[in-house]
This record gives C-alpha cells, sequence and structure tokens, in this order.
C-alpha cells in the first residue's frame, strides 16, 4: 500500500489477503519491515528513516528491492504457498492467536507464471511517485499487474490509537518505555512526511490502477480498476471499517438427527437440544454486558429458530445461513453413506473441501454462498451492537476460518461442538477468541481428520 505509517495500511492489507484467500486465491505478504529488521536489527531509532541521511536511505532502498525482487520470484515459482490458498508472509504463516505487527502494504495481483488469481501483498511504505513508478516498471516487466491501495488517515484518534496498540508491541520497541516509544515513532512519522507524495493519476503515463482509502473506509476514491479481482478488492474495502466490535456465534441445540447420526434435513430439537435453548438467554445476557444490544442472526432451518426461540433480541433469518446442501446424501448416516456410496465416501474424505455431493454442495460452494454474510459483518459499524449467529457446523467451521485465518485445507475440520458459544473480537492484527460452554450434554458430531496437524489445531 501507499501512505504514511500508522495509517491503517497493515491492517487494510492483511484484511485483503485474508479476504482472498478465504475465497481460495493464492496470497502471500511480503514484509519489508522483516526484511529490514532481519538486516540491521529490530531496533532503529526515528533517524534511521531520515530520507536525507544517504547510507541510511540507500540500506532501505536494497532491503526493499530484495522483499520486491523475492516476491517477484515468487510468482514466476507459482508453488511456494499453500495448494488452498492461505495467507502467508514471507517468514512465516499469519496466526490468529500471535499476531504481529505491520507495516504499510501494496496489493498487486499476478497473472505471471502463477496464473490469474495469485495476490502478493508488498508490505512497505512506497511513499513517493520515483519508488512506486520503479514497482510498477519492474512488475510489468515480469509479467505481473500492479494496483496501488494508498491508506490516508486525518484522524488524529486513529493514528494514535494504532501507535499505542500496534506499533507499541512491534519488535522495533521492544522493552521501551511507551511515552518514549511514541515519542520517537511519531517521530518517525514526520520522516517520511517530509518528502510524501500521495497517489495522483497522472502517475505511471497516466495508467495506473488504484484505490485511496480515507480513514479506513471513511472515504473510497477509485481510479482505473479494471478485472475481477482488482474489482472484488475494490468491493471488500467499501465495506470495512474499524469499528469496535464482537460477534457470538453458536450451533443450534442438539438436534434428532444429531442423536441419530444423520446429516442435512430439517431436523427438531432433541430434549437436551431445548434445554440448551432455555439456557441461552442467560449465557448470552451475562457476557454482553449492560449497554450493548444484540441483533440474532439464524438460518431457514427448524433447528436454528428453535434454538432461538427463548432470545428477547430483534431476529434475522439468512437463506444464505442453511447448512451445507448434502444433496442425495441429506438424511443418511455417514455409516449408509459408506455402503450406498462407497466411492463418493472415500473421494471426500481425500479432499473434503471441494468435494461436492451429488445434487448437493461442497464448502467451496458454501463459502461462495456465505460471502454476504461476511460483508455484513464486515460493514457493521454501530457500536456497542452485538450480532448472535445461531447456525450450522459447517456453515460456522466456514465463518469462523475466515476470521481466525484457518486455511481451506482446515476449515471443513474446525471443530464447533454443540451447546457451546463462541465470542470473536477483531483485532487490529488478528481475532482474539473467547469460548462458552452450557452444562447440557449434547453428541459429538465431529469428525477429524487423519492429519496430526489440523487434529492438533482442532482441539
Amino acid at each position: 500500500m501507499v501512505g504514511l505509517p500508522a495509517r491503517g495500511k497493515t491492517y487494510v492489507a492483511r484484511k485483503i489477503a485474508r479476504y482472498l484467500a478465504w475465497l481460495g486465491h493464492h496470497s502471500r505478504i511480503f514484509n519489508v519491515g522483516n526484511y529490514r529488521r532481519n538486516a540491521v536489527g529490530a531496533v532503529q531509532m526515528h533517524d534511521f528513516f531520515d530520507p536525507t541521511h544517504p547510507e541510511n536511505a540507500a540500506l532501505r532502498k536494497e532491503v526493499a528491492d530484495r522483499a520486491l525482487e523475492d516476491m517477484l520470484q515468487w510468482f514466476e515459482r507459482a508453488g511456494d504457498s499453500p495448494a488452498t490458498g492461505a495467507v502467508m508472509t514471507k517468514d512465516s504463516p499469519i496466526t490468529p492467536i500471535t499476531p504481529r505487527p505491520r507495516s504499510d502494504s501494496l496489493s498487486l495481483s499476478g497473472v505471471g507464471k502463477a496464473g490469474p488469481g495469485w495476490v502478493a501483498l508488498y508490505d512497505a511504505t512506497n511513499s513517493t511517485t520515483e519508488r512506486r513508478q520503479n514497482i510498477y516498471d519492474k512488475c510489468l516487466e515480469r509479467g505481473v499487474q500492479v494496483m496501488f491501495v494508498e491508506s490516508v488517515c486525518d484522524r488524529e484518534d486513529i493514528i494514535v490509537a494504532n501507535i499505542k496498540e500496534v506499533k507499541l508491541s512491534s519488535p522495533d520497541y521492544a522493552g521501551m518505555d511507551a511515552d518514549a516509544a511514541v515519542e520517537d515513532f511519531s517521530r518517525r512519522i514526520s520522516q517520511y512526511a517530509k518528502y510524501y507524495e500521495t497517489l495522483t493519476p497522472t502517475e505511471c503515463q497516466g495508467e495506473i490502477p488504484f484505490v485511496k482509502v480515507v480513514n479506513v473506509g471513511d472515504q473510497i476514491i477509485v481510479n482505473k480498476v479494471k478485472g475481477y479481482l482488482q474489482s472484488r478488492i475494490v468491493y471488500f474495502l467499501m465495506n470495512l471499517n474499524i469499528t469496535p466490535k464482537s460477534f457470538f456465534f453458536t450451533r443450534h441445540g442438539e438436534s434428532m438427527f444429531n442423536v441419530q447420526g444423520k446429516i442435512g434435513g430439517d431436523a427438531n430439537l432433541s430434549p437436551q437440544g431445548h434445554t440448551f435453548a432455555t439456557k441461552l438467554p442467560e449465557l448470552l445476557a451475562a457476557n454482553l454486558g449492560p449497554e450493548t444490544r444484540l441483533t440474532v442472526w439464524t438460518s431457514t432451518l427448524k433447528r436454528t429458530m428453535q434454538t432461538a426461540a427463548y432470545l428477547a433480541w430483534p431476529q434475522l433469518q439468512w437463506k444464505q445461513l442453511d447448512e451445507l446442501d448434502s444433496g442425495f446424501c441429506d438424511q443418511l448416516t455417514y455409516e449408509e453413506i459408506e455402503e450406498k456410496f462407497p466411492a463418493d465416501f472415500s473421494e471426500r474424505d481425500q479432499d473434503k473441501f471441494n468435494y461436492r455431493y451429488h445434487g448437493g454442495e461442497s464448502y467451496r460452494d458454501l463459502v461462495q454462498r456465505l460471502e454476504p454474510v461476511i460483508m455484513e459483518l464486515e460493514r457493521h459499524h454501530e457500536p456497542n451492537h452485538a450480532i448472535l449467529i445461531v447456525g450450522h457446523q459447517a456453515v460456522l467451521r466456514a465463518i469462523y476460518a475466515y476470521f481466525l485465518n484457518y486455511s481451506l485445507e482446515e476449515l471443513p475440520y474446525v471443530k464447533i461442538p454443540l451447546h457451546a458459544v463462541v465470542k470473536l473480537t477483531p483485532k487490529a492484527y488478528g481475532c482474539m477468541e473467547e469460548r462458552y460452554t452450557v452444562d447440557v450434554p449434547a453428541v459429538d458430531t465431529h469428525r477429524s481428520m487423519p492429519h496430526p496437524a489440523l487434529n492438533s489445531r482442532a482441539k
């Protein structure tokens, strides 16, 4: 992206990468800040970023060029990425549990040897016209399309909050007094501001596609954006905001089909499921906060609406939240599926995300169906207004995987138990998770993948 430090650029870049990866596109982040720390160490005071210091300026350019070359080689190798589109950084996977700070980012969508749909995010400030022209020329020479994303922010509250929440936890300020770190980072911003140049339509021979994000979503300015991927990025950015929010997810109470081991259908709740439904209002009231409003989203299937029947808050039914359609296997047990459709049963275990039930859906289909739900959650901007989704196992797996950045291979094996409530609170570079359980027994419908890494993460 393009912009001064502490303008939310890395936040935007990582959201873009996660969104595209969830949709199935190969996404990878190349963080110039990490390259710089590896080259010269993490602790560098503000004067290191002084553009009038020729030695330091040359070193920063060398590091940035090295990251850019690695990114271009990644496109050309077209294999240094998970096959299912998980978001990666240059040094390690992005994790939801231990988020790390990032600096500014540039989004580049490649159609070189990597093929359409591969996206690299070049994570650096790119604050001058000359630097952006250099990036543009090198990418086009290697067959990589370019789209710049500039984050502009003039709201002091956002800048200060970003410094305090993100920058102070950066390795750059490890062990430093908080006030001293804020002072130094503010002076670092001043160094960049000396020669900062905003994007203009005349750059790069007037052919530059770009998006300007003003105050993290208050305003979006679009210039010469074309093509599917660029349009999806713009659509996503138009729904982005930084309003503090939390979402609650719970599966419907145990159903009669859960007890019988059957999948799909439109079954009623079991007696235990009804007991869970009666206890759910008390659990939510205890964890919402006195001033927090709540809206309840359910599917159009009976078991979710019966679970929400005792909730006094406003409710909406979403057809998109209906359970994954199991087609000809609907209302069968897994044992019956293995007996009647042995080839299909084996094929699904080999590639659960892409396997489509005959006459039904795959997890990939489900992700596409849920995109409007994700957009509605992202655009939700009312403070002290939470959303509870009473959903189904596959549906909540897909939503949970989006916010917690699970790969598409892991997504179908995320463990979402019955009679538990998950609270997710999105943060700058991750998502905080809390779980609450209701002391009502229920069957375990989780089927593990015989893969140690995935099973350990699902626990």
